[in-house]
């Protein structure tokens, strides 16, 4: 995809993951929203053993740099840097197939079976050469929903 026509987030992605993964880190998921009279970014980092408030002043030093060499976002902006707490977003396939037998709370683009929400335990995530799919078991059904209709999905807190 052409640079120009992706989006600011997909651009800040492109842009920090190299910075990330060279601090031996993982970037679990990124932000990019315009509010009112600037734009807010936010980043959730991780690394085996968690990460530090040293951690995330690093990569937002780092990170702040780049942003204002490249203009994305354009105009002033606050960077957040934090680490994905107790209801981690799960954006990528490695996430699903990590927290297999974890609660989570999903949201589908369009209903699904009836449903825009799920509430359960992630039983169990499959991709093949027809797609990937999440097996969610919600108040004692099964429901095995695309991967490319999930909207958001997060681990859920379990005090």
């Amino acid at each position: 995809m052409d640079i120009r026509h992706q989006t600011y987030k997909e651009k800040l992605i492109v842009l920090v993951e190299p910075i990330i993964e060279a601090a031996h880190m993982e970037l679990v998921d990124a932000e990019c929203h315009k509010m009112k009279s600037r734009w807010l970014v936010r980043l959730y980092v991780d690394k085996e053993g968690g990460v530090s408030v040293d951690d995330c002043a690093d990569i937002s030093y780092q990170v702040g740099d780049v942003l204002d060499v490249y203009d994305i976002p354009p105009g002033p902006y606050t960077l957040e840097v934090s680490s994905p707490g107790l209801d981690r977003p799960l954006v990528k396939d490695k996430h699903f197939l990590a927290y297999r037998g974890a609660r989570v709370k999903i949201r589908v683009h369009t209903a699904f079976e009836g449903k825009r929400n799920f509430r359960g335990t992630l039983v169990d995530f499959v991709a093949d050469d027809r797609g990937a799919t999440l097996v969610v078991e919600d108040e004692g059904t099964r429901y095995a929903i695309p991967r490319e209709l999930v909207a958001k999905a997060n681990l859920e807190y379990e005090p």
